[in-house]
Order: C-alpha cells, then structure tokens, then sequence
C-alpha cells in the first residue's frame, strides 16, 4: 500500500512540474508595440561620376588597338589639362571583339574588329562638369553615360537623417500609445538603415571621334539636390 501511495505521489509531482510555467516565460509573453520611423535630408551635390568611352574599330586588331589607344591619350592629356587628377581616372572597361562582314549578296567576307575603353572620372569641381564632357567629345570619346551626383562627405547628413528618423518613430510610438490606452515602457530593440543618392544617366552613344560636321553647343548640367535617407525600427516594451 505504501508503495502505490509513493508512486502516485510522485507522479503528481511529475505531472505538475510539467504544467507549471517555465522560468522567464512571462518575459517572452510581455506586450510590446513595434514601430518604423523615416527621414529624409536633402543635399547639394558637390561631386559626379562620369563614364567617357571610346569605340573604334579596323579590319584587324592591331590597327583597331592602336587607334583606340591614340584617342584615349588624347583624352587623358585633355582631362589632366583642366584639372582632373591622374588619381580621379581609372579604365573601368576594356574589351575587344569581332563581327563578321558580309557584301551586298550576304556573302561572308571577313571579320571586323571593334574596340571599347572606358575611363571612369571622378570630378569635383561641377562648374567645369559640361565643359569636360564637350572637351572629352571633341578629344574623340563617342560615349559618355552614367552621370552620378554624390557629396563628398556624407556623415553630418547621415546623423541629421538618422536622428530625425529615430524622432519620427518614438512620435508615432508615443501617439499609437495614447491612442490605445497604453504606455510605453522600456525599448526593447532598435534596427537602422540608410540609402544614399541614386544615380542619374546623363546622355549615350554620343559621336565624337573629331567629326569636323559634328557641332555641339556648350552642355549644360543640372546637379539638383540629392537625397541621404533612413529608417529605423523600433520595438517597445508596453504595460
């Protein structure tokens, strides 16, 4: 008898432990409100990233080569004479290829072979940014594309933009709140992000090459404004 007594005892025991709550349960079942907050500051932009190509091609690839290689000295000794650092210019492409020619029957009459270099230009000085571009043209670049405004610092704009992130969402946190009879308790977690300026295409496939018929006026760039954003996210604690 005593021995049945002691076995259903413990096997209450056993049964309650395993309903009771488990040791820190209550805090995974607290109530919390989660909210996301954004910002925009917007800029002057004070820098550009400019693409200036050259594409030539020949009946073989040593004349198309050298061709290229000519007009894109040309253009090197341009943008260093009006100030472009060697430092602000990198080849960001290089390539060559062929295509096959045929005659006016569709007879197949030899390969071509075509070209492609491209410099990839930092400017810092934007008032000079449509004379560049004329002067890169009239040096021989027949592509330029992928204009991209930026600053050159972005970290006050950065701060400003996060900061007043971080205040759009504890408003929002602080109005939701209010309105559900609510308040607020300790923050529980916080997330940021951010998105810099995009860029912008400014014009492609533009002929150059010292065309005597090629005419352009002066180019004109806008820069506008650009824009830091952010977002953050935040999780609070409610009661």
């Amino acid at each position: 008898m005593f021995r049945k007594s002691f076995f259903l005892l413990a096997l209450i025991t056993v049964i309650l432990a395993a309903c009771a709550p488990a040791a820190g349960s209550a805090a995974s079942d607290r109530n919390t409100l989660a909210v996301t907050g954004q910002s925009q500051v917007a800029l002057t932009p004070d820098i550009a990233y400019v693409s200036v190509g050259v594409r030539t091609e020949g009946p073989d690839v040593g004349s198309a080569v050298s061709r290229n290689a000519n007009v894109v000295d040309d253009i090197i000794a341009v943008m260093e004479g009006i100030g472009i650092s060697p430092e602000d210019m990198r080849t960001s492409n290089f390539s060559v290829y062929s295509s096959d020619q045929y005659n006016n029957t569709g007879e197949r009459i030899g390969l071509n072979y075509f070209v492609d270099n491209t410099i990839y230009l930092t400017v810092r000085d934007l008032t000079s940014l449509g004379d560049l571009l004329d002067d890169a043209v009239s040096a021989g670049a027949n592509s330029i594309w992928g204009v991209q405004f930026d600053v050159s610092d972005r970290s006050t704009a950065t701060a400003e933009a996060r900061d007043l992130a971080v205040a759009d969402a504890k408003a929002q946190a602080e109005a939701l709140a209010e309105i559900a009879g609510l308040s607020l308790g300790d923050l529980v977690s916080i997330s940021f992000s951010q998105a810099g300026p995009g860029g912008y295409p400014l014009y492609g496939g533009i002929g150059g090459g010292g065309d005597a018929a090629y005419v352009q006026s002066a180019t004109t760039i806008i820069p506008g404004q650009i824009s830091v954003n952010a977002v953050v996210y935040l999780v609070y604690e409610t009661q």
